[in-house]
């Protein structure tokens, strides 16, 4: 159970609240939408929230695993499990193989194109980690690691793209994007002087609000498309109401002369947004 447990922290488990509720709606979605009637939707399900997890394993153990002789010098992150030696970074790699390799297998057990785009899935994921290093526009690029999850979740079920599920991984990458800027605040001086890229380390704390409020707005604008494509649903539209409200008070939380609110802001209040935009849109779908 101990192990169990230091390896949920070192992929930060409970920050799979993020983009979950995402794929959930999506999955729903192509359910209600398929004219064609979906057999073993539970086992279907079960796939999808594997490949979810796999691909969250994959991501945050390379991660940490690309990351930790930095972390180990923030004194942040010097208590995460590789620099603090709770796993080593083989045993870490390790992991990330293992999890590599379920997600490929459940990948291709789905259908044709889950299976050809689980290696492009991967690499995007893992890309993420060595953004850091010359691109500002890492934050994107974890917004985009995080899309995925909605766009392939629909895919298991039609074996398509489709311009909806596209759009709600233009949200998530957005919505992401945005908070992990005032995530980066933290590590802003870290980051100079280590020569890390990071909207923060680029620009002043105000700037850096305002390219995160702005990634926000087109978050809500996308949100606002995408509700509408979807079956007209008081539901939904409330669930969207509420997912912009919650963003708002974020931006009222962290502020350029107030930032001791970062913690709540950045994992309370994003996994509030996402699972209560979730739970409304998927009651507005089933019902619609």
């Amino acid at each position: 159970m101990n192990t169990i447990a230091k390896y949920a922290g070192l992929v930060k488990f409970s920050h799979t609240i993020f983009a979950m509720p995402f794929a959930l709606m999506s999955f729903t979605y192509a359910i209600i939408s398929s004219p064609i009637p979906v057999s073993n939707l539970w086992i279907l399900l079960l796939q999808v929230v594997l490949c979810m997890v796999f691909a969250r394993n994959v991501a945050m153990g390379f991660n940490r695993w690309a990351d930790w002789r930095i972390d180990a010098e923030n004194p942040r992150t010097a208590g995460r499990e590789i620099p603090a030696g709770k796993i080593s970074p083989k045993a870490a790699l390790g992991f990330v193989a293992i999890n590599a390799i379920g997600f490929i297998i459940t990948a291709i057990t789905i259908n044709s194109l889950t299976a050809w785009l689980s290696p492009v899935a991967l690499a995007v994921v893992m890309a993420y980690s060595y953004c850091k290093r010359f691109t500002s526009l890492a934050h994107l690029v974890l917004g985009l690691s995080l899309g995925i999850a909605p766009l392939g979740a629909y895919i298991a079920v039609r074996g398509e793209f489709a311009l909806v599920p596209c759009i709600l991984a233009f949200v998530v990458m957005t919505w992401c994007g945005s908070f992990d800027i005032i995530y980066a605040l933290q590590d802003r001086d870290f980051d100079r002087k280590r020569g890390l890229h990071s909207i923060p380390a680029r620009f002043s704390i105000r700037t850096s609000l305002y390219i995160s409020i702005g990634l926000h707005i087109l978050t809500i604008a996308a949100l606002a498309w995408y509700v509408w494509l979807l079956p007209h649903n008081l539901w939904i539209w409330i669930g969207a109401a509420l997912f912009t409200a919650i963003i708002i008070l974020e931006h009222i939380l962290v502020t350029p002369s107030r930032q001791r609110n970062i913690g709540i802001a950045f994992g309370t209040l994003n996994g509030l947004a996402s699972l209560t935009l979730a739970t409304f849109v998927i009651i507005g779908l089933l019902i619609a």
